[in-house]
Parts: structure tokens; C-alpha cells; sequence
């Protein structure tokens, strides 16, 4: 077992979550919210958290996080959490608890009760302060990396999806036991695994300089690369589910060097009613997008093919590459196998210029190039 300390504490490895006491005190949290969603409890993995709680602590839980984190849900755990005079957070799940549990952080503890003001887009950063509480954070999924990062994505009530960002919402620990993610179901693990090699892969080719990041992106994308067909095809396969959970940490690492067009696309999607998967709107995205960023990235493609071993060093065989993968695992081969309707793509793309991972695209793109790599996208049957 290894303890990683970068941005937060990562307690890294099969049997991690008997740390989660000890991380828990080092927070001060004696009084937690658990905040998580009815899969996780399905699955029996809150039985697996609270048995490992020390005995006597006061805990109370949120079950009810929406596949994408809404506004009027942060709300509501807020009135839990107030209700059970909570002290401190744990996030347990993939993404979206996980950014619920942030966002609770924040919602108990400033003086708006809207979480616009705190939106990345609104300059919220500045408002976040250090009187969000702590937050343990305990993934299930491997690729959305939120254990790790200082963002939460959020649906407004105006219909948004940003990210409400700040370092005081990192977590202040996160307990990443690879076994939590045994028997996750073939499509969530290609979805969630695609997520994380989407965020090494944008992150590698956002044009800020941070050698540090480029470095635990190219690690990150090399053993998710691998580990994620068998990962997919075999629910036990241990080796692959850890490989996976150390492809999502590092990827998350990695993105606060910034992150890209799919991200700013996949947001913007991600808002629609028919709740789409972001793991799964990032690789049906990402080819197109490579190939839309060909012309600033040249330079970067042969250090991409190299982790994912791929002879042909050009940005077509990436995306041919990708393509190939998302089908072999069974994901979707476009947005409108997804339930997006094509006149819905134009609202998206001019939410994706208002998307602050626009800005950090290695080339610079209009409301009209978003609209054409999304009508690109848009076409497929897949499953």
C-alpha cells in the first residue's frame, strides 16, 4: 500500500479503505455526511464504508445523487447535513458523489444559497473560501479522478453544467481502494476508463507549460491504455481494476494543467434531460476533437503514440485508434446513439464557448467549428 501526497493525502491500494478512520480523524471530522447514490448502495458498498467507521461515530447519509449533480440535490444534502450537524463530508461513488460532496462543502458553509456566484465562468474561485469543511473522498469508479481534484460539475437551475472550483475544495483525503471497483458493470468501467485516458490525453495537449503534469498524464494514459480491455472483460480482474484506479488518480493530477475542447463539449451535453454519460461523451468526442486539433499538436502526437503503443505516429491513428477502442468495449459510436437530438447541438455548442476548458484547447475554436465537430460526432447507431 502506498501513501501518496500531492494536491491531497491518496491512500492508494487493495485494502484502503481500512485507512478511512485514521484519514477522518487527521480532518477533524467526527460527525460525517455520507453522500452518495442508490447504485453505490445496491451494490452494497456504503454496508462496506460504514462497517469500517469507528464505532460510536455519528454519521448520517445522502443516497439520493442524481447521475448528474444537480443544483436542487446540493440543496437538499445541504438540509441533511445541517440536520445531522455535520462537521465534515465523505464522498462515496463515482463522480458525481464525489462532486456532490464538495459542493455540499461549499452550500453549508457560504452565504449564497444559489452556487452560481461560485461557478469558474463567474469568477467564483475568489469566493470560495476556507470555511468550506472537509471532505474524505471514496471512489468506486475509476476515471473521473474527483478524489483528487478542486472541482465539482454541477447543473444549475438555469439549466448549466459548470465546474465550482477552488483548492479549498480538494478533499482532504482520498481513500482509493481498487476492490470498491470489483464487478463494476462492463459499460460503466469503459465509460469511466475512457474518461480517465480522455483527461491524460487533453491535459498532455493543453498548450499551458507544466512538464510536472505532461509527465503524469503520459504515465496515466500509458496503464489505462492497457489495463482497460481487460478491466471491461473481466469484472475481477484485480490487476487491471487497481491499474485503472492509479490511470484515474493520475489523470486527475494531471488536468490542473488545464483540459480541452471535449471537456467544454461534453459539459455542455452533459446538461441535456437525457443525462448522458461524461465518460462516455468524452470518447465518442475525443477522436474528433484530435483530429480538429491536428494542426497545434503534431509536435505532441509521437509522445502520445508511444504510451499507447501505437506504431503509426499521426493524429489519424490516434482517432482511428480510439474509435476502434470505444467500439471494442462497447461503447457508442456517436452522440445520437446517446438520445441527442441534432437540434439540440446548436444550444450545446455555444454553452462550450462559455466553458472555461475553452479556453485551454490547444487551438482556438468558434461557436461554428463546436457546431461542426458536434454534427460530426453526431451520426452512429452504435449500442
Amino acid at each position: 500500500m502506498a501513501l501518496m501526497v500531492f494536491l491531497n493525502r491518496v491512500q492508494f491500494g487493495e485494502g484502503a479503505l481500512a485507512e478511512l478512520p485514521a484519514e477522518l480523524a487527521l480532518a477533524g471530522i467526527l460527525r460525517p455526511l455520507v453522500v452518495t447514490d442508490p447504485g453505490v448502495v445496491a451494490a452494497g458498498l456504503l454496508d462496506r464504508l460504514l462497517a469500517v467507521l469507528p464505532a460510536g461515530m455519528a454519521h448520517a447519509v445522502f443516497a439520493a445523487t442524481p447521475p448528474n449533480p444537480t443544483e436542487r440535490a446540493v440543496r437538499s444534502a445541504t438540509q441533511a447535513f445541517r440536520a445531522h450537524r455535520a462537521d465534515g463530508v465523505i464522498g462515496l461513488g463515482g463522480g458525481s458523489p464525489l462532486d456532490l460532496a464538495k459542493a455540499v462543502a461549499l452550500a453549508a458553509t457560504h452565504p449564497s444559497e444559489a452556487l452560481a456566484p461560485y461557478a469558474v465562468v463567474e469568477g467564483g474561485l475568489s469566493r470560495i473560501t476556507g470555511a468550506a469543511v472537509p471532505v474524505v473522498a471514496v471512489p468506486t469508479t475509476a476515471g473521473t479522478g474527483s478524489e483528487v481534484s478542486r472541482g465539482a460539475l454541477i447543473v444549475l437551475d438555469d439549466g448549466r453544467k459548470v465546474s465550482i472550483g477552488s483548492p479549498y475544495l480538494i478533499p482532504r483525503a482520498a481513500v482509493c481502494d481498487p476492490s470498491l471497483t470489483l464487478g463494476l458493470p462492463p459499460r460503466l468501467t469503459a465509460a469511466t476508463g475512457m474518461d480517465a485516458i480522455a483527461h491524460c490525453i487533453e491535459t498532455f495537449c493543453a498548450p499551458r507549460e507544466n512538464p510536472v503534469a505532461d509527465a503524469i498524464a503520459l504515465d496515466g494514459l500509458r496503464r489505462g491504455w492497457r489495463a482497460l480491455p481487460d478491466a471491461v472483460a473481466d469484472g475481477a480482474n484485480r490487476a487491471a481494476r487497481a491499474a485503472m484506479m492509479l490511470a484515474s488518480v493520475e489523470g486527475a493530477l494531471a488536468f490542473q494543467k488545464g483540459l480541452g475542447a471535449v471537456h467544454a463539449l461534453s459539459h455542455a451535453l452533459g446538461a441535456l434531460p437525457v443525462s448522458p454519460h461524461h465518460g462516455t461523451l468524452n470518447a465518442v468526442l475525443l477522436p474528433h476533437v484530435l483530429r480538429f486539433n491536428a494542426p497545434a499538436i503534431a509536435a505532441l502526437v509521437p509522445r502520445l503514440a508511444d504510451a499507447m503503443e501505437i506504431a503509426d505516429a499521426s493524429v489519424e491513428a490516434l482517432a482511428q485508434a480510439i474509435g476502434t477502442r470505444n467500439a471494442a468495449i462497447g461503447l457508442p459510436s456517436g452522440l445520437a446513439a446517446m438520445g441527442i437530438e441534432s437540434a439540440q447541438l446548436p444550444a450545446a455548442a455555444a454553452a462550450a464557448m462559455r466553458d472555461h476548458h475553452h479556453l485551454t484547447n490547444p487551438r482556438r475554436a468558434t461557436e461554428d467549428d463546436y457546431l461542426r465537430l458536434l454534427r460530426d460526432a453526431h451520426p452512429g447507431q452504435g449500442a
